[in-house]
């Protein structure tokens, strides 16, 4: 079961100029930092507010790594802005195979490991009407996520 929007995901040209605008803009910070070399991003995640499930709400900034990742494409086709909407669940397994059944596409075979540890899965944006959907399973909380660089 899907239990909140765990977040949403900005693609970026330049991650530093774009971390500082939030931050002097609204007063978020980044809670996180991280690459990840399979998607080809560097990423922040501000934390925006906690949830009741235990879990949080962030803003996921991406700056791709590589003008062929998947975020590099969609920046040189749509520029900056909404690349996609994540919604958090207790079971990415289990949702992304009832979401299938479904006749919405999955796009991995299994999850993938995401931000901060989670296991991820997309699902096709011509599927859920021109959206590109992610499902995050939370990794367990350790003692300190900020600013840790992977």
């Amino acid at each position: 079961m899907l239990t909140r929007i765990d977040h949403i995901g900005i693609a970026c040209f330049d991650l530093d100029k774009t971390v500082e605008f939030y931050r002097a803009t609204y007063g978020f910070e980044v809670f996180h930092t991280e690459v990840n070399e399979e998607q080809g991003v560097r990423e922040a995640m501000l934390k925006i507010n906690e949830t009741s499930d235990g879990g949080a709400s962030y803003l996921q900034l991406l700056e791709p790594t590589r003008e062929d990742s998947a975020v590099g494409k969609w920046l040189a086709k749509n520029g900056e802005g909404v690349h996609h909407i994540a919604f958090g669940t207790e079971d990415v397994d289990g949702d992304a195979a009832a979401i299938r059944e479904k006749g919405v596409r999955v796009l991995y075979d299994e999850p993938r490991i995401g931000s901060m540890g989670s296991r991820i899965t997309f699902l096709h944006p011509k599927d859920c009407h021109g959206v590109l959907t992610e499902l995050v399973t939370s990794a367990k909380p350790s003692a300190d996520h900020s600013s840790a660089e992977h």
